[in-house]
């Protein structure tokens, strides 16, 4: 049953996934649209660019969106893909939120320790990469469109490369690039 695979699949995540929301993407992507394919990989991106855009963490909001569209996916009645939204949602916070409490616990005691010191050091550097790989797994024909001389590659590869400046080097915030660049998808994606 749906239900029963989209609750484990997303305590698994959930469990498995350190870093934050973005680190999670790549696992959520892995499981939701190559493993049990409830999702198309653009189906999967367009949830993806709606988390980005609703309030709240990134990896509840994929996992909320997913969830809802595994059931809807699977010719289930919309009332019940609210309850798969509710518990991949529940799924994928129950055990960090459990290991939360107790490494906190722990931490508080022992944060000097040079095991505890030597962890975190690998930690980051892991996080970045999770991150970075999240990142790469976004690179696709679905988002970017066929690589070539055409509109929308162009278009999209030169909207990429505008909000990275911006972002790192003009320092522009994230709601600014996202309102430009959901305005600019309108405008041009909106007449074609």
């Amino acid at each position: 049953m749906v239900f029963a695979e989209l609750f484990f699949t997303f305590l698994k995540i959930g469990l498995f996934t350190f870093g934050g929301g973005y680190s999670m993407v790549a696992l959520i992507e892995d499981e939701v649209v190559s493993r049990h394919s409830w999702m198309t990989a653009q189906e999967f991106t367009d949830i993806l660019a709606v988390s980005q855009m609703t309030p709240g963490p990134i990896g509840i909001n994929t996992a909320t969106y997913a969830g809802y569209t595994a059931v809807v996916g699977q010719g289930l009645p919309q009332w019940q893909g609210v309850i798969g939204a509710l518990i991949a949602s529940l799924a994928v916070v129950l055990l960090p939120v459990v290991l939360i409490l107790v490494v906190s616990h722990l931490l508080s005691r022992h944060s000097q320790s040079a095991a505890v010191v030597a962890m975190f050091r690998v930690l980051r550097l892991t996080v970045v990469g999770l991150i970075a790989a999240a990142a790469l797994q976004l690179l696709t024909v679905e988002s970017f469109g066929t690589p070539g001389l055409n509109l929308r590659f162009g278009l999209s590869v030169a909207i990429f490369v505008a909000v990275l400046v911006l972002s790192l080097r003009r320092k522009v915030g994230p709601i600014a690039l996202i309102l430009a660049s959901g305005v600019i998808g309108i405008i041009v994606y909106g007449l074609a």
